[in-house]
């Protein structure tokens, strides 16, 4: 093999290696329970077993979203690493060297996970203080509540975004040759760009971690699995219809069930 297809070769396989270790590290940390702690006085103004209302410090608010934070890299890493890697790909090819580029591009995805991560934590901050959402499970306590974010889930799964955002993250080829920009600058807002498309395909599906519970680790497994399976399979369209289908009818069931 020619020195400079061995030097690649090495590189492919330290960037797979690093996107396995990035989502082994982010679910190890959610099996350690994130550095939320649930019990006892873990909350100011509550303690297990009182019905007082808490209330979040900065800190606690800032574990929260390195909490959300982490969750997104575990369970939306495995759908993005296609795209990752073509991207790798690319700048090897262009280069034929080692460069930064690719973590980058990595990063303006994060940044955008991260933006979400902020608001999803101010939503869970929000709901406990209102009461609607358990301090110890994470999961909304009304039937009502829930029934709607599942059917809101549902009709997004049916909706043209979605398909517009799902089209993006399924065609990482057509997007990268639509998107590409030379230099970090440009990786960075492609990633960035990439991001956006992420968060548009799976943000309300993220949203139903509040029905399941947030720190719910099965429920968590099953829609990473289920991301995955609508970017990454031939037939991922059909399974992000029938899962709206499915939401729909699951919200509809759930005040009376």
């Amino acid at each position: 093999m020619p020195p400079l297809e061995a030097a690649l070769g090495r590189q492919r396989a330290l960037t797979v290696a690093a996107l396995v270790l990035l989502a082994v590290l982010a679910w190890a940390w959610l099996l350690m329970g994130a550095g939320m702690d649930r019990s006892g006085m873990n909350r100011s103004g509550m303690a297990m077993g009182e019905l007082i209302v808490p209330r979040w410090s900065a800190a606690q608010f800032l574990v929260g979203v390195s909490m959300w934070w982490v969750m997104m890299v575990a369970m939306m890493l495995p759908a993005a690493a296609p795209v990752i890697l073509l991207y790798a790909k690319v700048v090897r090819a262009r280069f034929a060297l080692l460069t930064p580029a690719t973590g980058t591009f990595l990063a303006g995805s994060l940044a955008i996970w991260l933006l979400f991560s902020l608001l999803a934590g101010a939503l869970q901050a929000t709901l406990e203080q209102r009461g609607v959402l358990s301090p110890m499970t994470m999961g909304l306590g009304s039937k009502w509540l829930m029934a709607g974010v599942l059917v809101a889930a549902g009709l997004y799964q049916l909706s043209p975004l979605k398909e517009a955002c799902l089209t993006h993250c399924r065609n990482p080829a057509s997007f990268l040759v639509r998107h590409y920009r030379p230099g970090r600058g440009g990786a960075f807002r492609l990633g960035l760009r990439h991001g956006v498309y992420c968060l548009g395909c799976c943000w309300l599906l993220m949203a139903l971690l509040f029905v399941g519970g947030v720190m719910n680790l099965a429920w968590v497994a099953l829609l990473t699995l289920f991301v995955a399976a609508e970017k990454l399979l031939p037939g991922g369209r059909r399974v992000a219809f029938a899962a709206g289908l499915g939401f729909v009818a699951w919200g509809l069931a759930t005040p009376f069930a």
